[in-house]
């Protein structure tokens, strides 16, 4: 196939404005190849939903967002050429919010559940766990959700975790006679952790990483009292289904930030871990037996 010529080749035979309409004609083609990309709901910016309520995840410092995710989109945005703008939606209504294209994706500690990607398509990110607090030095440490019988628990509204208490609740505490377990569901991670200090709940199930930095806040008038990581979870950015273009655009970002180190350092600054690729089968329920 014949070389195509290079602006350098052609310019010395070209007159003086047919010189400048090239010049321009390239800058213009350049441009467009470097801003292109997927469709967003705001051209030449990425709109993300966040709960920001949800520390150190999501959250607002100083007026600002905050935390992994705003952190980790910033330099995604960055290696798509887009500039990040956040969207404080609470939890309940992300899904909802990007499906009805409020916003391009949505960051906030989502976890990947086979419901879920029947509704929205996913790029893992991160894995973390579960755990439960209850109020210090007052005996109740519930370990497991099989100790939540018979109790109340708080957890922030549509937790990927509050269909499996409901399970254990049918399935063990109430056969056994020892009380179904009453899960109450509250719009932000600080309402149901108030819900706590109130005693209006025996405890809260929570993110192991946003149950450490509650206990932090609080002062040790809650502790965390499971002692293993209960419901190891993935979490991954939620889009549209549909938006391939996107999609695929995410994935290549998320690969140029590996790339850098960028990821690495991140997972180090949260004391988070990469999920594996069984970790992704198994969130999504494909892995194989």
């Amino acid at each position: 196939m014949k070389a195509q010529p290079d602006l350098k080749t052609v310019m010395p035979s070209l007159p003086r404005v047919a010189k400048c309409a090239a010049a321009l004609a390239l800058f213009a083609a350049s441009h467009a190849f470097a801003s292109s990309g997927a469709p967003t709901v705001a051209p030449g910016k990425l709109t993300i939903g966040a709960d920001l309520t949800y520390p150190p995840y999501d959250y607002v410092q100083d007026a600002d967002p905050a935390g992994f995710d705003p952190a980790f989109m910033t330099k995604l945005a960055g290696h798509l050429k887009l500039q990040p703008g956040f969207v404080d939606t609470r939890f309940a209504n992300l899904i909802l919010g990007v499906n009805a294209n409020r916003f391009d994706v949505i960051a906030s500690a989502l976890y990947v559940t086979p419901e879920r990607a029947k509704q929205i398509d996913f790029v893992p990110y991160l894995k973390t766990g579960g755990s439960l607090l209850a109020l210090s030095h007052t005996g109740f440490e519930p370990k497991k959700p099989e100790d939540l019988c018979g109790k109340r628990v708080s957890s922030i509204k549509g937790a990927s975790w509050i269909p499996k208490l409901n399970d254990v609740s049918k399935q063990v505490c109430t056969p056994a006679g020892r009380g179904a377990i009453d899960v109450r569901e509250f719009e932000t991670s600080p309402e149901a952790a108030q819900a706590v200090l109130s005693h209006a709940v025996d405890a809260q199930f929570e993110d192991s990483a946003v149950a450490q930095m509650t206990v932090n806040k609080l002062g040790g008038r809650v502790a965390i009292t499971s002692t293993t990581p209960l419901y190891p979870v993935v979490i991954g950015l939620g889009v549209k289904k549909g938006n391939d273009a996107l999609l695929a655009q995410l994935k290549s970002a998320f690969a140029s930030m590996k790339q850098l180190g960028e990821y690495q350092a991140l997972l180090k600054q949260y004391n988070v871990a990469e999920p594996t690729g069984n970790d992704i089968a198994q969130a999504l329920g494909t892995a194989s037996n």
